[in-house]
Order: C-alpha cells, then sequence, then structure tokens
C-alpha cells in the first residue's frame, strides 16, 4: 500500500518532466492537443532549440563553470583559514557575516550590481555574470566547507608540519583531499545557482550577446509561443546538465552534507 502511493506521489511529481520530453518531440507545436505518447516523434523541436538557442546554453555553461571556478578558489582557503586558525573575537564576525550574506534579498544585490557594473562597463559580459553568480555560491561553499574542514583532526595537519610542510602544502596536499565530497557538494550547488540564475541575467545583461539559456527561454515563450516544441526542447537540455551532475555527483554530495552536518 505505502509503496503504491509512493509511485503515485513520484509519478505526479515527474509527470511535468515527461510532458516537456513528450511535447519537444511534437512534429507540431501545439501543447494542447499533443497525444500523451510521442508516437510521431520529430526531432525539429531539437534543431531549432540548438540553432536559436545554442549560443545562450554555451554562454550559461561557460558562466556557470566559471561561477564554480571562482567561488571555489575564494571559499576553501577561507573555509580552511575559519575552521583552523584563531582570529579569537573575529571569528564570530566573520562568520555571521557570511551568514547576513545570505540573508540579503537577490534583487538588492542584483541593483547594487548594475549600477557598479554600469561604471566599471561590465554589463553584458560573462565575468559579470560569473562575479553576480559567485555571490550566492561563495557564502554557501564557506559555511558547507567550513563546517566539513572543522572535522578533520588538528593532529593530521600538525604531522604535515612536522613533515616540513608549511601552511600552504599542508592545505594543498592533505586538507584539499580529505575534503574531497565537500568540494565537489559545494561546486555542485554553485553550478545549480548559476545555472537557474534568472535575475541576475535579466538585470546584468541588455542585449543577446551574453544571454543565459533561462532569460533565452522568456524571451523565446514570448516570441515563439505558437510553437511550443523547441521551446520544450530547450527545456529539456537545459536540464540535462543539472541532472546528470546530481546523478553523477549522488554519493559524493551525500558523504559531504552528512560529514558537514555532523562535524559542524
Amino acid at each position: 500500500m505505502h509503496t503504491a502511493i509512493g509511485v503515485l506521489i513520484v509519478a505526479f511529481m515527474l509527470f511535468p518532466l515527461y510532458w516537456m520530453l513528450n511535447v519537444s518531440l511534437q512534429p507540431a507545436g501545439n501543447a494542447v492537443a499533443t497525444p500523451w505518447l510521442p508516437l510521431d516523434f520529430s526531432l525539429r523541436g531539437y534543431e531549432l532549440a540548438i540553432e536559436q538557442q545554442g549560443r545562450n546554453l554555451t554562454t550559461s555553461l561557460v558562466v556557470s563553470i566559471g561561477s564554480v571556478v571562482f567561488s571555489l578558489l575564494v571559499a576553501t582557503p577561507a573555509a580552511y583559514a575559519m575552521a583552523h586558525f584563531r582570529f579569537g573575537r573575529w571569528a564570530e564576525a566573520i562568520l555571521f557575516g557570511v551568514l547576513i550574506t545570505q540573508m540579503v534579498p537577490s534583487i538588492v544585490v542584483a541593483n547594487a550590481l548594475y549600477s557598479l557594473y554600469s561604471d566599471l562597463g561590465m554589463l553584458n559580459s560573462v565575468p559579470g555574470l560569473v562575479l553576480a553568480d559567485s555571490s550566492s555560491g561563495i557564502p554557501f561553499s564557506i559555511l558547507l566547507l567550513r563546517a566539513f574542514m572543522r572535522g578533520i583532526p588538528t593532529s593530521v595537519i600538525e604531522a604535515a608540519y612536522v613533515d616540513g610542510a608549511g601552511h600552504v602544502r599542508a592545505f594543498v596536499s592533505v586538507v584539499l583531499p580529505m575534503s574531497r565530497n565537500a568540494l565537489i557538494t559545494a561546486g555542485l550547488f554553485t553550478f545549480l545557482f548559476a545555472w537557474g540564475d534568472f535575475l541576475y541575467a535579466l538585470t546584468l545583461t541588455t542585449t543577446e550577446t551574453v544571454r543565459p539559456v533561462t532569460l533565452g527561454l522568456y524571451t523565446y515563450v514570448g516570441s515563439f509561443v505558437r510553437d511550443w516544441s523547441p521551446i520544450m526542447a530547450t527545456a529539456v537540455m537545459s536540464s540535462l546538465p543539472a541532472i546528470a551532475l546530481l546523478v553523477l555527483a549522488q554519493r559524493y554530495v551525500a558523504a559531504g552534507l552528512a560529514g558537514g552536518s555532523v562535524k559542524s
């Protein structure tokens, strides 16, 4: 009985994904008259989506990967310092400041960045979007990595010092390998933050030169609302990277989140 209820709930939750895939495979774009099964399927929608949205998908991929790299480069040493170095009273103040950044509404940050980017000439640029998306990834990564790194025994790091390693060598050779699960988890969530971003893309881009796929879909619906097949095909393709990463990194994410929650 419980299994049947669980299957029904899962089927209900996954039905929108199935319908998105079904519509994307239809030769015609009328979503209302779409049959339940794509018996007469066509890849026309995907051909149009790649032709018209391929550049936006590439932009999203570049921005998301850049956000992951930049966020981890900043957050990892910061988390290590907060976990194993003594800052006295400043430690709690720094951690509180990191938490505060998570509470600021994104629209406030986006408006502030628009004024700054306008002065610096960074509107409609990939580096600008990377920095904007990293504003969400860096605080989250610091909190997660700090919680995990606090669980690394101090004796292991001190043993590296005894062997002649300095702070940087101990960090690179000892701490980073032991923090693999947490690093993958932080990187994955940062990627998802950047990949699904719409607000920063809408605020900080004004041309088609640099346009992530989320904003591309937004404008796509307005322009091609009579033909839902390429729209749904774009939605399917934009979902694949996130799904693939979640499947591949599932066990690392579970270990990283569990380690951080227990050792914080």
